[in-house]
């Protein structure tokens, strides 16, 4: 009596199993589409709910006077943040939130400055400007010395260096009427504003035809090619020597403008030098021995082919 049962109970599991494959099996089978079909499911179904989920346009919660405040208030006042107007809207018991008042704030046009700006400018007129800068330095006995650079912008060219332990206004006037000998003047000179370029130095500029351009507080990218001058001599020279004194720095310091001027290719300039030796030729190949001349005692090498 066990068995049949047992029996019984087998063939009632194969025939649920076999009913439940076919059920399976018809679901997933995929089916033949109509043309209808086919573009409710693939055009109409996307389009729907495309419609149905955008955002819709609600209208403000805020008075039309009050949007109208906002805006006069960010067109009179443009230092004022959405925070700063929160504030006063606050005081006249107008309660917005902060995000809504910078939706009307962003509606604004933005004043546009006058004039040209400084990237513009120094584009327009690098090659009749000069920048200038100091570096200062320390010599083996920790004691300070300084050096001041000029530099050209358009071809950036050291124009000129000289070295001191004491940078007074009439050195620095000095340095610069010895850099514009026999009327080689610039148009501008980009300079900071440290406090060693005096009333003497001024009066030089304005003497030789050449208009002081200040740069701004604690903007150092306004005199970036002097800056970058300044980073290139102490990665590339400085801070490979240990400099017995003034004299020592100004020899080390004149092979390498010389170095710098006359032999080092610049990125910003499409890999030439600030002043060539000789006009750009045409590939020679193999034509010439190559030779390599030391600078700084072989710190680096200036490589040309031998005549």
């Amino acid at each position: 009596m066990l068995a049949h049962g047992l029996a019984r109970l087998r063939r009632f599991a194969r025939r649920c199993a076999a009913t439940v494959r076919a059920r399976v099996g018809r679901w997933t089978t995929p089916r033949p589409r109509s043309l209808a079909a086919g573009l409710a499911t693939d055009l109409v179904r996307p389009l729907f709910w495309r419609r149905k989920s955008a955002p819709r346009a609600r209208p403000s919660p805020l008075a039309t006077a009050t949007i109208a405040l906002i805006e006069e208030m960010g067109r009179d006042n443009p230092l004022w943040g959405a925070e700063r107007i929160r504030g006063e809207l606050l005081k006249l018991d107008i309660r917005a939130s902060k995000r809504t008042i910078q939706k009307y704030l962003r509606q604004r046009p933005r004043p546009r400055p006058d004039g040209q700006r400084w990237a513009t400018f120094l584009r327009n007129h690098a090659h009749e400007t000069w920048a200038c800068d100091f570096l200062q330095v320390t010599d083996l006995l920790f004691r300070p010395l300084f050096a001041f650079f000029l530099v050209e912008l358009g071809s950036r060219r050291v124009v000129h260096v000289g070295v001191t332990r004491r940078p007074t206004d009439a050195w620095v006037a000095q340095q610069l009427r010895e850099a514009t000998p026999y009327g080689e003047r610039p148009r501008f000179l980009v300079r900071d504003n440290d406090g060693k370029y005096g009333a003497g130095f001024a009066r030089v500029a304005e003497a030789s035809g050449i208009t002081v351009v200040r740069t701004p507080v604690w903007a150092p990218r306004a005199n970036a090619v002097a800056e970058r001058f300044l980073r290139s001599v102490r990665q590339e020279c400085l801070d490979h020597l240990l400099l017995l004194g003034e004299a020592h720095l100004r020899r080390a310091l004149g092979a390498y403008v010389a170095y710098f001027n006359a032999a080092r290719p610049h990125q910003g300039r499409g890999q030439r030098v600030p002043v060539p030796s000789a006009p750009p030729g045409r590939p020679r190949g193999d034509a010439g021995r190559i030779v390599a001349l030391p600078v700084l005692g072989g710190l680096h090498h200036a490589y040309q082919r031998a005549a």
